[in-house]
C-alpha cells in the first residue's frame, strides 16, 4: 500500500465515544463540522487575525518575522496559530521563496482577497469612530510601581498638602 490504512482509502474517520469506537464518513464529518459563514467570521474575529489579515492584504507584510515586528504584543506562538487558522479557512495561503533555509511568505487568496473590502471599511470606521485607538490600547499596561525616590516624593507632597489644609 502507499502509507494509507483501510479506513483512510474508504473515507472513514475513527472517532472514540463515550459507547466506543465508531466510524464517520466523509459527509458525516462535513456536516459535523458546522456552518461555513460562522466559521469563517469566529476565524477572523480572534485577537490578531484582523491585523495579521490587514498586514498581509493591505500593506503587504508578509513574512513571519515582519508581522511580528509590525505588531507590538503579539507573540511567535500566537502569530503561528492565527497564520495555520487562517490558512485552514482558506483565506491565505504560503508561499516558498527558499528551501534551506526554509523561507515562506504569505498571500491572499482569492478568497481572503475578498476580505480586503471589509478589513479597509472596518479601518475607515475605527479611524472615524476611534481615532486615538492603537495597538497600545489592546493590551492592559501594568501600572508602574514608584520606586524609593518615588515614594520619597509622594510622603513629602502628603506632608506639605496635610499641613496646608490643617493652618
Amino acid at each position: 500500500m502507499n502509507g494509507k490504512d483501510t479506513s483512510s482509502i474508504l473515507g472513514l474517520e475513527k472517532v472514540l465515544t463515550s459507547e466506543g469506537i465508531r466510524y464517520n464518513t466523509v459527509a458525516e464529518k462535513r456536516s459535523l463540522k458546522g456552518c461555513q459563514v460562522g466559521l469563517d467570521l469566529a476565524a477572523i474575529g480572534k485577537k490578531w487575525t484582523f491585523h495579521i489579515l490587514r498586514n498581509i492584504g493591505v500593506l503587504h507584510i508578509d513574512r513571519f518575522n515582519q508581522i511580528l515586528r509590525s505588531l507590538p504584543g503579539l507573540t511567535p506562538r500566537v502569530l503561528i496559530m492565527r497564520l495555520n487558522e487562517l490558512e485552514d479557512r482558506g483565506l491565505i495561503k504560503s508561499v516558498t521563496i527558499k528551501q534551506k533555509p526554509r523561507l515562506v511568505r504569505w498571500e491572499l487568496t482569492e478568497k481572503g482577497e475578498d476580505t480586503v473590502p471589509i478589513v479597509q471599511g472596518y479601518l475607515s470606521f475605527t479611524s472615524k469612530w476611534y481615532p486615538s485607538a492603537s495597538l497600545k490600547n489592546h493590551r492592559a499596561e501594568k501600572a508602574k510601581q514608584p520606586d524609593l525616590l518615588g515614594l520619597i516624593e509622594l510622603a513629602a507632597k502628603d506632608r506639605t498638602t496635610n499641613t496646608l489644609s490643617t493652618n
